[in-house]
Protein backbone atom coordinates (compact mmCIF):
# COMPACT_ATOMS: atom_id res chain seq x y z
CA UNK A 1 0.00 0.00 0.00
CA UNK A 2 1.41 3.52 -0.95
CA UNK A 3 0.49 6.08 1.76
CA UNK A 4 0.74 9.84 1.20
CA UNK A 5 1.01 11.92 4.76
CA UNK A 6 0.22 15.48 4.23
CA UNK A 7 1.52 17.87 7.08
CA UNK A 8 2.20 21.71 7.84
CA UNK A 9 4.84 20.42 10.09
CA UNK A 10 7.17 18.08 10.71
CA UNK A 11 10.52 16.74 11.92
CA UNK A 12 12.34 17.82 14.35
CA UNK A 13 9.73 17.96 17.82
CA UNK A 14 8.36 20.78 16.15
CA UNK A 15 4.66 20.42 17.50
CA UNK A 16 2.61 17.46 18.68
CA UNK A 17 1.23 16.92 14.83
CA UNK A 18 4.82 16.85 14.17
CA UNK A 19 5.43 14.39 16.02
CA UNK A 20 2.54 12.45 15.20
CA UNK A 21 2.94 12.03 11.92
CA UNK A 22 6.31 11.12 11.92
CA UNK A 23 5.39 8.06 13.92
CA UNK A 24 2.49 7.62 11.27
CA UNK A 25 4.97 7.01 9.06
CA UNK A 26 7.64 5.02 11.04
CA UNK A 27 5.06 2.40 11.87
CA UNK A 28 3.35 2.21 8.77
CA UNK A 29 6.46 1.54 7.33
CA UNK A 30 7.86 -0.74 9.85
CA UNK A 31 4.72 -3.00 8.49
CA UNK A 32 5.89 -2.94 5.27
CA UNK A 33 3.83 -0.30 3.47
CA UNK A 34 5.42 2.30 1.31
CA UNK A 35 5.06 5.23 3.03
CA UNK A 36 5.89 9.79 1.96
CA UNK A 37 5.60 12.43 4.31
CA UNK A 38 4.41 15.83 2.56
CA UNK A 39 5.32 18.74 4.05
CA UNK A 40 6.87 22.25 3.42
CA UNK A 41 10.29 22.54 3.08
CA UNK A 42 11.96 24.16 6.39
CA UNK A 43 15.53 23.60 8.04
CA UNK A 44 14.46 21.95 10.65
CA UNK A 45 17.37 18.83 11.33
CA UNK A 46 15.55 16.20 8.75
CA UNK A 47 18.25 14.65 7.37
CA UNK A 48 16.91 11.51 5.91
CA UNK A 49 17.57 7.62 6.65
CA UNK A 50 14.40 6.72 7.93
CA UNK A 51 12.08 4.11 6.09
CA UNK A 52 9.87 6.39 4.48
CA UNK A 53 10.56 9.12 1.55
CA UNK A 54 10.37 13.14 2.66
CA UNK A 55 8.52 15.18 -0.17
CA UNK A 56 8.53 18.62 0.45
CA UNK A 57 7.97 21.65 -1.02
CA UNK A 58 9.16 25.43 -1.04
CA UNK A 59 8.32 27.37 2.00
CA UNK A 60 8.83 30.62 4.27
CA UNK A 61 8.08 31.00 7.94
CA UNK A 62 5.03 32.15 8.89
CA UNK A 63 5.32 36.23 11.02
CA UNK A 64 4.09 35.51 13.92
CA UNK A 65 4.49 31.58 14.10
CA UNK A 66 8.29 31.11 13.67
CA UNK A 67 8.42 27.56 14.28
CA UNK A 68 6.01 26.99 11.46
CA UNK A 69 6.37 27.20 7.33
CA UNK A 70 3.71 27.54 4.68
CA UNK A 71 3.80 27.60 0.73
CA UNK A 72 2.17 27.34 -2.38
CA UNK A 73 3.02 23.48 -3.42
CA UNK A 74 1.90 23.96 -7.29
CA UNK A 75 4.73 26.45 -8.05
CA UNK A 76 7.58 24.21 -6.85
CA UNK A 77 8.06 22.45 -10.09
CA UNK A 78 10.73 20.00 -8.57
CA UNK A 79 7.69 18.82 -5.81
CA UNK A 80 5.37 18.45 -8.79
CA UNK A 81 7.68 16.31 -10.57
CA UNK A 82 8.52 13.78 -7.61
CA UNK A 83 4.90 13.57 -6.58
CA UNK A 84 3.79 12.90 -10.37
CA UNK A 85 5.98 9.65 -10.27
CA UNK A 86 4.71 8.48 -6.98
CA UNK A 87 1.66 6.52 -6.96
CA UNK A 88 -0.72 6.74 -3.89
CA UNK A 89 -3.21 4.31 -3.00
CA UNK A 90 -4.57 6.75 -0.12
CA UNK A 91 -4.00 9.88 1.55
CA UNK A 92 -3.96 10.58 5.38
CA UNK A 93 -4.32 14.83 5.83
CA UNK A 94 -2.92 16.06 8.98
CA UNK A 95 -3.68 19.58 8.41
CA UNK A 96 -6.63 21.25 6.90
CA UNK A 97 -4.49 24.21 5.53
CA UNK A 98 -1.64 24.71 2.74
CA UNK A 99 -0.86 20.93 3.01
CA UNK A 100 -4.53 19.67 3.66
CA UNK A 101 -5.56 21.35 0.67
CA UNK A 102 -2.88 19.61 -1.62
CA UNK A 103 -3.52 16.24 -0.30
CA UNK A 104 -7.08 17.00 -1.15
CA UNK A 105 -6.56 18.37 -5.00
CA UNK A 106 -4.12 15.22 -5.45
CA UNK A 107 -7.33 12.67 -4.27
CA UNK A 108 -9.35 14.29 -6.47
CA UNK A 109 -7.21 14.57 -9.00
CA UNK A 110 -6.04 10.70 -9.23
CA UNK A 111 -9.80 9.50 -7.38
CA UNK A 112 -8.04 8.33 -4.29
CA UNK A 113 -9.28 8.23 -0.84
CA UNK A 114 -8.64 10.70 1.43
CA UNK A 115 -8.48 10.62 5.53
CA UNK A 116 -8.95 14.42 7.50
CA UNK A 117 -7.21 13.83 10.92
CA UNK A 118 -8.80 16.66 13.48
CA UNK A 119 -5.71 17.43 15.67
CA UNK A 120 -6.51 20.86 17.34
CA UNK A 121 -8.90 23.03 18.80
CA UNK A 122 -8.42 25.63 15.79
CA UNK A 123 -11.00 28.35 17.29
CA UNK A 124 -8.64 28.92 20.23
CA UNK A 125 -5.98 29.44 17.55
CA UNK A 126 -7.50 31.89 15.16
CA UNK A 127 -9.12 33.64 18.28
CA UNK A 128 -5.81 34.10 19.84
CA UNK A 129 -4.19 35.64 16.73
CA UNK A 130 -7.04 38.02 15.53
CA UNK A 131 -8.89 38.41 18.83
CA UNK A 132 -12.00 38.37 17.03
CA UNK A 133 -14.79 36.02 16.92
CA UNK A 134 -16.42 36.61 13.76
CA UNK A 135 -12.74 36.14 12.09
CA UNK A 136 -12.42 32.98 14.26
CA UNK A 137 -15.68 31.68 13.63
CA UNK A 138 -15.20 32.32 9.59
CA UNK A 139 -11.82 30.45 9.60
CA UNK A 140 -13.38 27.44 11.51
CA UNK A 141 -16.46 27.29 8.90
CA UNK A 142 -13.79 27.03 6.60
CA UNK A 143 -11.84 24.29 8.34
CA UNK A 144 -15.25 22.17 8.63
CA UNK A 145 -15.89 22.68 4.83
CA UNK A 146 -12.33 20.94 4.39
CA UNK A 147 -13.47 18.22 6.54
CA UNK A 148 -17.07 17.70 5.26
CA UNK A 149 -14.82 16.98 1.74
CA UNK A 150 -12.85 14.11 3.22
CA UNK A 151 -13.83 10.64 2.63
CA UNK A 152 -13.60 9.81 6.18
CA UNK A 153 -13.07 12.02 9.31
CA UNK A 154 -10.64 11.01 12.52
CA UNK A 155 -9.81 12.81 15.54
CA UNK A 156 -7.40 11.85 18.66
CA UNK A 157 -10.01 11.66 21.08
CA UNK A 158 -13.57 11.28 22.27
CA UNK A 159 -13.18 15.34 23.61
CA UNK A 160 -11.96 16.27 19.86
CA UNK A 161 -14.74 14.76 17.97
CA UNK A 162 -17.34 16.41 19.96
CA UNK A 163 -15.16 19.69 19.66
CA UNK A 164 -15.37 19.06 15.73
CA UNK A 165 -19.19 18.54 15.83
CA UNK A 166 -19.50 21.56 17.83
CA UNK A 167 -17.96 23.56 14.79
CA UNK A 168 -20.80 21.99 12.71
CA UNK A 169 -19.17 19.39 11.05
CA UNK A 170 -21.85 16.98 9.63
CA UNK A 171 -21.16 13.37 9.64
CA UNK A 172 -19.62 10.25 11.34
CA UNK A 173 -16.25 10.55 12.72
CA UNK A 174 -13.69 7.46 13.88
CA UNK A 175 -11.96 7.87 16.84
CA UNK A 176 -8.12 6.96 16.23
CA UNK A 177 -5.90 7.70 19.08
CA UNK A 178 -2.19 8.55 18.95
CA UNK A 179 0.26 5.82 20.11
CA UNK A 180 3.82 5.74 22.11
CA UNK A 181 6.73 4.64 20.06
CA UNK A 182 7.74 1.38 21.61
CA UNK A 183 10.23 2.30 24.08
CA UNK A 184 11.16 0.93 27.67
CA UNK A 185 12.82 2.90 31.05
CA UNK A 186 16.70 2.97 30.13
CA UNK A 187 18.79 4.01 33.47
CA UNK A 188 21.43 5.24 31.16
CA UNK A 189 18.95 6.95 29.02
CA UNK A 190 17.79 8.65 32.23
CA UNK A 191 21.16 9.83 33.29
CA UNK A 192 22.62 10.96 29.90
CA UNK A 193 19.69 13.45 29.96
CA UNK A 194 20.03 14.38 33.63
CA UNK A 195 23.99 15.21 33.21
CA UNK A 196 23.39 17.03 29.50
CA UNK A 197 20.44 19.40 31.65
CA UNK A 198 22.28 19.97 34.59
CA UNK A 199 19.61 18.03 37.00
CA UNK A 200 19.62 18.57 40.51
CA UNK A 201 19.43 15.38 42.82
CA UNK A 202 15.66 16.88 43.99
CA UNK A 203 12.05 16.08 42.61
CA UNK A 204 11.54 17.03 39.23
CA UNK A 205 8.44 18.14 37.31
CA UNK A 206 8.13 18.52 33.87
CA UNK A 207 6.30 20.34 31.35
CA UNK A 208 6.71 19.43 27.48
CA UNK A 209 5.25 21.03 24.93
CA UNK A 210 4.60 24.54 23.23
CA UNK A 211 5.91 27.83 25.13
CA UNK A 212 2.84 29.20 24.00
CA UNK A 213 0.27 30.83 26.99
CA UNK A 214 -2.99 29.15 25.45
CA UNK A 215 -1.16 25.92 26.99
CA UNK A 216 -2.62 27.26 30.78
CA UNK A 217 1.36 27.32 31.19
CA UNK A 218 0.47 30.44 33.41
CA UNK A 219 -1.13 27.62 35.81
CA UNK A 220 2.25 25.62 36.16
CA UNK A 221 3.84 28.93 37.04
CA UNK A 222 1.40 29.74 39.53
CA UNK A 223 0.98 26.10 40.90
CA UNK A 224 4.58 25.96 41.48
CA UNK A 225 5.28 29.40 42.57
CA UNK A 226 2.45 28.31 45.64
CA UNK A 227 3.99 24.96 46.16
CA UNK A 228 7.34 26.94 46.64
CA UNK A 229 6.11 28.92 49.20
CA UNK A 230 5.14 25.50 51.24
CA UNK A 231 9.00 25.59 51.42
CA UNK A 232 9.24 22.20 49.16
CA UNK A 233 13.04 21.27 47.24
CA UNK A 234 12.64 21.09 43.53
CA UNK A 235 12.85 21.80 39.99
CA UNK A 236 10.29 22.66 37.65
CA UNK A 237 11.78 21.70 33.44
CA UNK A 238 9.74 23.25 30.04
CA UNK A 239 11.18 21.73 27.76
CA UNK A 240 9.98 22.84 24.23
CA UNK A 241 10.04 26.45 22.06
CA UNK A 242 7.09 29.13 20.77
CA UNK A 243 5.81 32.69 20.27
CA UNK A 244 5.26 33.11 24.29
CA UNK A 245 9.00 31.50 25.36
CA UNK A 246 10.30 34.94 26.12
CA UNK A 247 7.27 36.41 28.40
CA UNK A 248 6.95 33.10 29.97
CA UNK A 249 10.31 33.53 31.21
CA UNK A 250 9.87 36.95 32.52
CA UNK A 251 7.00 35.04 34.23
CA UNK A 252 8.76 32.46 36.03
CA UNK A 253 11.28 35.53 37.18
CA UNK A 254 7.72 37.44 38.92
CA UNK A 255 6.56 34.48 40.68
CA UNK A 256 10.27 33.92 42.43
CA UNK A 257 10.69 30.85 40.43
CA UNK A 258 13.96 31.66 38.07
CA UNK A 259 16.24 29.39 40.46
CA UNK A 260 14.11 26.77 40.49
CA UNK A 261 13.31 26.63 36.51
CA UNK A 262 15.07 25.09 33.78
CA UNK A 263 14.18 25.86 29.77
CA UNK A 264 15.21 23.14 27.76
CA UNK A 265 14.90 24.91 24.50
CA UNK A 266 13.84 23.13 21.21
CA UNK A 267 15.36 18.91 21.67
CA UNK A 268 15.86 17.42 18.91
CA UNK A 269 16.81 14.39 20.18
CA UNK A 270 14.44 11.78 21.31
CA UNK A 271 17.02 10.27 24.19
CA UNK A 272 17.10 13.69 25.77
CA UNK A 273 13.19 14.04 25.64
CA UNK A 274 12.64 10.25 27.01
CA UNK A 275 14.92 10.76 29.28
CA UNK A 276 13.59 13.94 30.57
CA UNK A 277 10.65 12.14 30.99
CA UNK A 278 12.20 9.46 33.24
CA UNK A 279 14.08 12.21 35.42
CA UNK A 280 10.62 13.62 36.15
CA UNK A 281 9.05 12.63 39.35
CA UNK A 282 5.52 14.07 37.66
CA UNK A 283 4.44 15.40 34.27
CA UNK A 284 2.71 18.67 34.89
CA UNK A 285 0.09 18.96 32.00
CA UNK A 286 -2.70 21.40 32.78
CA UNK A 287 -3.86 22.66 29.20
CA UNK A 288 -7.60 23.02 28.15
CA UNK A 289 -6.37 23.45 24.71
CA UNK A 290 -4.74 20.03 24.03
CA UNK A 291 -7.05 17.42 21.77
CA UNK A 292 -5.14 14.55 22.70
CA UNK A 293 -3.36 13.30 25.71
CA UNK A 294 -0.10 12.06 23.45
CA UNK A 295 2.48 13.00 25.83
CA UNK A 296 1.02 12.17 29.01
CA UNK A 297 1.22 8.63 27.10
CA UNK A 298 4.83 9.18 26.47
CA UNK A 299 5.19 10.20 29.97
CA UNK A 300 3.30 7.38 30.94
CA UNK A 301 5.62 4.77 28.54
CA UNK A 302 8.57 6.29 31.14
CA UNK A 303 6.77 5.11 33.79
CA UNK A 304 6.12 8.74 34.83
CA UNK A 305 2.79 9.32 36.40
CA UNK A 306 0.52 13.17 35.15
CA UNK A 307 -1.30 15.72 36.36
CA UNK A 308 -4.15 16.60 34.24
CA UNK A 309 -7.77 18.69 35.19
CA UNK A 310 -10.45 16.93 35.09
CA UNK A 311 -12.91 16.96 32.38
CA UNK A 312 -10.57 17.72 29.47
CA UNK A 313 -9.36 15.81 26.53
CA UNK A 314 -6.31 14.81 28.47
CA UNK A 315 -7.82 13.13 31.21
CA UNK A 316 -9.81 10.76 29.27
CA UNK A 317 -7.38 7.37 30.14
CA UNK A 318 -6.59 8.96 33.40
CA UNK A 319 -8.25 7.11 36.82
CA UNK A 320 -7.46 9.68 39.51
CA UNK A 321 -5.13 7.80 41.70
CA UNK A 322 -4.26 5.27 39.84
CA UNK A 323 -2.98 5.81 37.02
CA UNK A 324 -2.26 9.74 37.40
CA UNK A 325 -3.91 13.04 39.10
CA UNK A 326 -6.75 14.60 38.18
CA UNK A 327 -6.59 18.61 39.41
CA UNK A 328 -9.57 21.32 38.99
CA UNK A 329 -7.85 24.63 36.76
CA UNK A 330 -7.04 25.87 39.95
CA UNK A 331 -4.23 27.11 41.19
CA UNK A 332 -4.72 25.65 44.64
CA UNK A 333 -5.44 22.38 43.23
CA UNK A 334 -2.74 22.20 41.07
CA UNK A 335 -0.40 23.02 43.58
CA UNK A 336 -2.26 20.27 46.40
CA UNK A 337 -1.63 17.47 43.92
CA UNK A 338 1.74 18.96 43.10
CA UNK A 339 2.31 18.50 47.19
CA UNK A 340 0.67 15.45 47.93
CA UNK A 341 2.38 13.43 44.36
CA UNK A 342 5.99 14.87 45.96
CA UNK A 343 5.31 14.03 49.48
CA UNK A 344 4.80 10.60 49.02
CA UNK A 345 6.82 9.79 46.21
CA UNK A 346 7.05 6.22 46.30
CA UNK A 347 2.66 5.84 45.61
CA UNK A 348 3.76 7.92 43.07
CA UNK A 349 6.22 5.73 41.24
CA UNK A 350 3.69 3.51 41.91
CA UNK A 351 0.93 5.32 39.84
CA UNK A 352 3.49 5.65 37.44
CA UNK A 353 4.13 2.27 36.84
CA UNK A 354 0.20 1.39 36.43
CA UNK A 355 0.35 4.26 33.98
CA UNK A 356 2.48 2.03 32.23
CA UNK A 357 0.00 -0.84 31.92
CA UNK A 358 -3.32 1.24 31.32
CA UNK A 359 -2.51 3.86 29.49
CA UNK A 360 0.65 3.44 27.33
CA UNK A 361 -0.42 3.04 23.44
CA UNK A 362 2.04 1.27 21.20
CA UNK A 363 2.11 2.82 17.62
CA UNK A 364 2.28 -0.53 15.92
CA UNK A 365 -0.95 -1.22 17.12
CA UNK A 366 -2.65 2.02 16.08
CA UNK A 367 -0.56 0.97 12.38
CA UNK A 368 -2.24 -2.37 12.42
CA UNK A 369 -5.87 -0.84 12.92
CA UNK A 370 -5.11 2.63 10.41
CA UNK A 371 -3.85 -0.18 7.82
CA UNK A 372 -7.03 -2.07 8.32
CA UNK A 373 -9.21 1.17 8.04
CA UNK A 374 -7.07 2.84 4.72
CA UNK A 375 -7.78 -0.98 2.94
CA UNK A 376 -11.55 -0.44 4.02
CA UNK A 377 -11.60 3.07 2.46
CA UNK A 378 -9.47 2.09 -0.80
CA UNK A 379 -12.15 -1.00 -1.60
CA UNK A 380 -14.97 1.31 -0.58
CA UNK A 381 -13.91 4.38 -3.33
CA UNK A 382 -13.16 1.36 -6.15
CA UNK A 383 -16.82 0.05 -5.64
CA UNK A 384 -18.41 3.52 -5.67
CA UNK A 385 -16.20 4.65 -8.75
CA UNK A 386 -17.54 1.50 -11.05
Amino acid sequence: MKIGQFSDSFLPIVDGVGRVVFNYAMALSRLGEECYVVAPMADTGFRGGYPFELVDFISMELPRQRQYSTGIPQLDTHYDARMRSIPLDVIHAHSPFIAGLEAQRLARRRNIPIVGMFHSRYYDDFYQLTRTEMLANLAVATIVNFYQRCDEVWTVSQSSKETLYDYGYVGEIVVMPNGTPDIDPSPERAAAARARFSLPDEPILLYCGQMNWKKNILRILEGCACYQQRGKPFTLVLAGQGPDAKSIRQKAEELGLGGRTRFTGHITDEDELYGLYENADLFVFPSLYDTSGMVVREAAAMETPSVVVRGCATAEPILDRENGFLCEDTTESLCQIIDMAMGDREMTRRIGKTARRTIYLSWDSIARSTVDRYAMLIERNKKGSK
